[in-house]
């Protein structure tokens, strides 16, 4: 049955990486996923269904609003409610200011915060009538700290952060608790491509010595969207591994 048995959740960016394995853990403890990303999430999907667990897929471009706006509205009406959303959907274009294009600027602003507006609002709007929800959102440990070469990216999570606490303020009195996870450095295909000397620079700063894995956020997901978290929100919870506190 698991902690989310008969609870329905809405992950983005769910194809692959981080938001798979938020997908997956959430499906594993019992919730109906709905799996949305830019691409399909076919994979996501039948690696749920196939673990014995609730999965649906759904293409979604979270910069465009009606078009989130069309999902969430379809979640609502086949299923009922929506309890857990995981606004998880990000992109970076980094490169020093000096040499930055402005569309680079912009298309990261507008997936990595304007994206999250446009899913959050009619599912706040659904969490506050049922007077019952989970937000969670994924910043980024450099939105905290900063990072050369990633201004607009910062700039992004660092937006996200901000409006995390805000919406706790407003959507707490009904129920809702919103919070943020601030990722360190995941093991991706991209860190797989660093050698050795790389490797041990990056590792220098961090104190237990390994690059994060997407289950590590998934846990944390997974503990900010379950009961024991009923009384926690507005919070950033730093996975990083302590390379930035």
């Amino acid at each position: 049955m698991g902690q989310f048995s008969e609870k329905i959740a809405l992950v983005t960016g769910a194809g692959r990486g981080i938001g798979r394995s938020i997908a997956e853990k959430l499906g594993a403890d019992g919730a109906t996923v709905i799996c949305a990303d830019v691409m399909d999430c076919d994979e996501t999907v039948e690696a749920i269904n196939a673990a014995g667990g609730k999965a649906e897929g759904v293409i979604l471009n979270v910069t465009d609003g009606e078009a989130a706006e069309a999902v969430v509205r379809s979640i609502a009406e086949n299923h009922g409610r929506i309890d857990i959303l995981v606004n998880n959907a990000g992109i970076t274009r980094d490169q020093l200011l000096i040499r930055m294009k402005p569309e680079d600027w912009r298309s990261v602003l507008e997936i990595n915060l304007d994206g999250v507006f446009n899913v959050t609002q009619p599912v706040a709007k659904i969490m506050m009538r049922q007077r019952s929800g989970r937000v969670i959102n994924i910043a980024s440990v450099v939105g905290l700290m900063g990072n050369a070469g990633q201004c607009n990216y910062s700039a992004s999570k660092a937006g996200l952060i901000g409006m995390t606490k805000s919406l706790a303020r407003e959507m707490g009195p009904r129920g809702v608790t919103v919070n943020a996870i601030a990722p360190g450095f995941i093991k991706t295909p991209m860190t797989d491509e660093l050698n050795d000397v790389q490797r041990e620079a990056l590792l220098k700063n961090i104190s237990v010595q390994r690059l994060g894995e997407p289950e590590d956020i998934a846990e944390a997901v997974a503990f900010l969207a379950g009961t024991g978290a009923s009384y926690i929100t507005g919070t950033v919870v730093n996975v990083s591994g302590w390379l930035y506190m």
